[in-house]
Order: C-alpha cells, then sequence, then structure tokens
C-alpha cells in the first residue's frame, strides 16, 4: 500500500467478552492529522458453540489449538465475506484483524492470538494485516494494550480515553509521558456472574443495583497486588481465573445481585481513582451502557466522563485496529514502548497477500 489517501479498510475485533466479533468499513484519509469516517458496521454474534469453543481455548493441547485456529481462521473469512456482501464492499485496501487471544502472558514472552493465519488473506482475496501483538512482546513488552495510538491521533480532543469491554483500560498523559493500561476486569467477570441468571450481559447494571457491598469481597479485590503495580502492565484471562474466579467461589454462597454490585463497586473505585480532577474522559466499549457501573467510577472521579455515539462506543477498538493495519503499511509506529515498555517504538504486524 503506498502512501496514498484515502484508504479504505476493515477492521475487526473480538474480545474478551465472547459477545462477538465486530466489524467496520471505514475510511481514513492524512492531511496534517488522521481523519476517519465508518461507513459501515456490524456484530456478527458468536454461536453458543463458538462462545464455548473460545472460552476453552487456553486448557487446549497443541494440537487441538492448531485446529481451533484453523477453523476459527474459516469462521472469521466467513464473516468478512458476508460483510463484504451485505454491505456492498468493492473498494478495499486491506482488511487489519486483531485474532482472538487465548494466551496472554508477557511476563513469560507469550501472546497468541487465533485467526492470525496467512490463508486468511487467500480466503477473502484481500491483504490482511495482523498479529500486532506479537513483535512487542519479543521486543520485551506487553504487547497491550494497542489501541492507545489510535486515541492519540484519532480522538486528541480528549485529555483520556476509557474503554470499558472485557476489562477496563485507558490512555493518557501521566507526568509528561503518555501511558496507556489495564485497569481492572469488567465483563469478563460481570457477564460470568449473571449466567446462572440465564442472562448474557446485565442490562444497565439493573441486577448490579438491587444488590449490597460484601464487605470481605470488596476488601481481598482491591487487595490484589495488580492494582499497586506500575505501569506499563496488562491483563490476561489467566488473571481472571487464577485471582478472581477463586475470590468469588470463596463466596458462592452470596446472592448474585450481591456479587454484581460488590464487583461493580470495586471496578468504579479502581477506574475512578486513575483520573484527575477537570479531566475529559473518552468512554467506550460495552461497560458505559452499565449505568450502575458508569456511576460507581464517576462517584470516584471528579472528570468529565463522555460517552459518544453508538458507533463509536460499540466500534472504536476495531476502528483503531483497522488504523493500526493502515500505519503498519506505511511502516509507520504503531505500537509504543511508553504503553507497552517495549525496548522501541515500532511498527507491528504480519503482512499477508492472498
Amino acid at each position: 500500500m503506498q502512501k496514498k489517501r484515502p484508504y479504505f479498510v476493515i477492521g475487526i475485533m473480538s474480545g474478551t467478552s465472547l459477545d462477538g466479533l465486530d466489524l467496520v468499513y471505514t475510511q481514513f484519509y492524512h492531511a496534517k492529522t488522521w481523519k476517519f469516517k465508518i461507513i459501515s458496521s456490524t456484530t456478527y454474534a458468536y454461536s453458543a458453540q463458538w462462545q464455548d469453543r473460545l472460552s476453552q481455548a487456553h486448557i487446549l493441547t497443541e494440537d487441538k489449538l492448531d485446529a481451533l485456529d484453523r477453523d476459527y481462521t474459516v469462521l472469521l473469512s466467513e464473516k468478512i465475506n458476508s460483510f463484504k456482501k451485505e454491505y456492498y464492499i468493492n473498494r478495499l485496501d486491506a482488511v487489519c484483524s486483531h485474532g482472538h487471544t487465548v494466551f496472554h502472558n508477557p511476563a513469560e514472552g507469550l501472546t497468541y492470538q487465533i485467526g492470525n493465519r496467512p490463508e486468511l488473506a487467500k480466503q477473502i482475496d484481500c491483504m490482511v494485516v495482523c498479529d500486532f501483538r506479537k513483535q512487542d512482546v519479543a521486543l520485551g513488552g506487553q504487547g497491550a494494550p494497542l489501541v492507545p495510538i489510535g486515541d492519540q491521533l484519532l480522538f486528541s480532543q480528549y485529555d483520556a480515553c476509557l474503554n470499558l469491554g472485557g476489562f477496563a483500560n485507558c490512555s493518557l498523559t501521566l507526568q509528561n509521558r503518555y501511558l496507556a493500561f489495564d485497569l481492572c476486569p469488567v465483563n469478563t467477570v460481570l457477564n460470568r456472574l449473571v449466567k446462572p441468571m440465564g442472562l448474557a450481559y446485565d442490562p444497565e447494571g439493573s441486577n448490579a443495583r438491587k444488590g449490597h457491598v460484601i464487605p470481605g469481597f470488596l476488601e481481598r479485590l482491591n487487595e490484589l497486588p495488580y492494582y499497586s503495580e506500575s505501569p506499563p502492565k496488562s491483563l490476561g484471562i489467566e488473571w481472571v481465573e487464577r485471582f478472581i474466579i477463586p475470590l468469588i467461589n470463596t463466596f458462592q454462597n452470596e446472592s448474585v445481585s450481591d456479587l454484581l454490585h460488590t464487583f461493580c463497586v470495586h471496578a468504579g473505585l479502581q477506574i475512578g481513582r486513575i483520573f484527575q480532577s477537570g479531566q475529559s474522559v473518552l468512554v467506550t466499549g460495552g461497560g458505559c451502557f452499565n449505568r450502575f457501573l458508569m456511576e460507581q467510577i464517576e462517584s470516584h472521579a471528579s472528570a468529565t466522563f463522555d460517552i459518544p455515539d453508538a458507533t463509536i462506543v460499540n466500534y472504536k477498538e476495531a476502528l483503531i485496529f483497522a488504523l493500526l493495519g493502515v500505519l503498519r503499511q506505511r511502516n509507520e509506529i504503531n505500537c509504543l514502548s511508553s504503553v507497552t515498555g517495549a525496548e522501541k517504538d515500532h511498527s507491528s504486524g504480519s503482512i499477508f497477500q492472498p
């Protein structure tokens, strides 16, 4: 891809909350600063079978994980081709995909996303830019978060950005350094807690609102060592399995509403304390529709939180991965060492031709 303009690309994101595949068809234009227009967007929900397969991926043997990777690549190609057909997408420079994270343990030099295979380019007959995390981990970084470069280039009118997805993460300037890091789990835990109620998520936090704080649960959550560590730092599903789930099991005799309420209070405290008085914060991700969670965050911060239109809320991460792919094609920095802790800023991602 030459340094032409505009760029027409599809960005794809699959989050840890397993709600589905987010796809955006976006036009980028560079003239002193980056401008974007989301032309089409949709979410393809994962079937119950795929949700189950993805939730078990991190415990598979190597052979079974490889088979899952191949199957997931086929699923990706089917959804991309459906998206192109449904929205009459003919002009397309690249498809930029995050893949779906199975392992993320940078302390051991390990990060692995399925769906980042070269055959995807052939299956969709288009250039693919993907696998954005691996190089950063090889350079000693966390491999996450990757969204902050997009926050900086596309949403610089805000002092900070907060995403409430499977995990809450933020990007902001602290002590003259541009930083970004994971704050705490959000939907990975909240969605899991409401499953016994037959729900995929807690609508507007209505069940959490009915509950009460469980003091011992809240205290032990807030004492987890991660919260006192300095950035760069990031979280993965393995951390939730190791630290949060055993705690929930300790309090399993408590009501679901009380567990939800307590976890929202915990998340509100851990998130809210990061922001400073007078800051303007852009909030995106499905968690911003959880009114009870947002109230908890606002009660622990004196910043102003701005929830944009639903398209930006739901598709900001897919939009930014589209931009990461364009930057990679231009061989421009798309991964910031101040954010990930890598040896240097770099242009990360694999490029596959059909």
